[in-house]
């Protein structure tokens, strides 16, 4: 099938190359580089919407716009986007679309703010969580926008929903006859690599709809553009992204300038994203993950546990990381009020630093150590994992190498692939 594109858009000055589209199976002509800056004191990283801002809303010229949105969808000096574009001429915003939190976050974890007007703006706000679809297409029609543009942070992992909310938006905007457009925002963890097991489809979710690896290394843009084209073929979306300027591959999210808000309530700060992609799988044991405490994903542990877990993990000698015995009482979810032994992860050196393969160590000792150890009755593993492989190997008594070994193929597959779509040097 050959690839249908529209031109690169022509910002003009300091912009640049704007917006790269694509309606075909393949990658959109690239975006203008960023420049690599000079170190901490270099200039902001400028966001797909400080981009399109400045270029007048040209992109969105003569349509009316609906925004998949939440509080992370700010500006440099931290007002959110919808309350900058709703009195702004320029652009006709007609509707906010909230994804699980919801768009002003007032919602825990697997919650939604339901359908409601936006006290601030008087905007329709419409509750996406968990619609997809026709029933997805059927809210972006009734809400009579022309295009839906997609503003969300990422954390860098699988299993962060935001970026199935985007899948989903992309298959329901093409049912609908909409474009969709998708403004950049920094992988908070770096896009240098990407690492662990990828889903195997049998086991898609909303933690997994396709099969990507379990921290994917991308930006929400590129991600879109390789959905798009490797995903969506058959029904591709009108898709537009806008680029960040000023971003390097190799950047964590506190060499960007620009501010930080939770995406999720239990996704506090850019070091709980360093993590998460490793320790969010003990949602698929019966240790708790450090919800409900000030260090979520960081401290892990449950009763019974003593410093025997800490020490093994420690005797790995994982590069980049130490494990220090901790003790802790969450205040919600799992063994909520009580005290309970574990380990606090300490990244030390984050150049280092292998999220996936330290969190599967961390299975691997936990379940030697602790004769407590089991997996949700549910195999909530299996869904975060991608595959049985994970769970079955560590409980014939694989050592961490031998389960990291086990989806090198997969993964490097996967690579290849996402070397197209990649829009950003550094």
């Amino acid at each position: 099938m050959n690839l249908s594109r529209r031109g690169v858009l022509a910002a003009g000055g300091a912009l640049g190359a704007l917006a790269a589209t694509t309606a075909g199976t393949g990658p959109a002509a690239a975006s203008t580089a960023p420049g690599r800056g000079s170190g901490p004191g270099r200039g902001r990283v400028r966001t797909g919407f400080d981009r399109l801002a400045a270029d007048g809303y040209r992109l969105l010229q003569g349509q009316k716009a609906g925004i998949v949105t939440n509080p992370t969808g700010i500006t440099a000096d931290v007002r959110h986007i919808v309350d900058v574009m709703h009195p702004d001429a320029r652009v006709n915003l007609t509707a906010v679309f909230g994804p699980e939190h919801g768009f002003r976050g007032t919602a825990q974890a697997g919650g939604s703010e339901g359908r409601y007007d936006d006290p601030a703006t008087g905007l329709p706000v419409y509750d996406t969580y968990l619609k997809s679809g026709q029933d997805l297409a059927d809210i972006f029609t009734a809400s009579g926008v022309d295009a839906v543009v997609f503003d969300i942070q990422d954390a860098g992992a699988r299993f962060y929903t935001y970026i199935w909310t985007l899948y989903d938006c992309m298959e329901a905007a093409a049912l609908a006859g909409k474009r969709l457009v998708v403004l950049d925002r920094p992988n908070p963890v770096t896009g240098r690599a990407a690492l662990g097991p990828v889903l195997d489809p049998a086991f898609a979710t909303f933690v997994g709809r396709r099969e990507i690896a379990q921290a994917h290394g991308m930006t929400v843009a590129e991600l879109a553009l390789f959905f798009n084209a490797e995903f969506l073929h058959e029904n591709p979306v009108r898709l537009d992204v806008v680029t960040m300027s000023g971003w390097r591959r190799s950047d964590f999210f506190d060499e960007t300038g620009l501010p930080w808000v939770p995406p999720s309530p239990n996704m506090p700060t850019p070091e709980t994203a360093l993590v998460y992609s490793g320790t969010c799988l003990f949602e698929g044991t019966n240790l708790s993950e450090g919800r409900g405490t000030t260090r979520p994903f960081e401290l892990l542990g449950a009763e019974g546990i003593d410093r025997s877990w800490a020490a093994a993990a420690n005797a790995l000698e994982l590069p980049g990381v130490a494990f220090r015995e901790a003790y802790f009482a969450p205040t919600f979810s799992k063994f909520a009020g009580k005290t309970v032994g574990g380990v606090q992860v300490h990244v030390r050196d984050r150049e280092v630093f292998d999220p996936v393969r330290t969190g599967i160590a961390l299975l691997v000792t936990a379940k030697r150590t602790w004769s407590g150890f089991a997996w949700r009755p549910d195999n909530w593993i299996d869904k975060l994992t991608g595959n049985t492989r994970v769970r079955t190997m560590i409980d014939a008594g694989a050592d961490t190498d031998e389960v990291v070994r086990a989806w090198q193929r997969d993964l490097s597959a996967f690579r290849a692939k996402r070397r197209r779509y990649l829009r950003y040097g550094g």
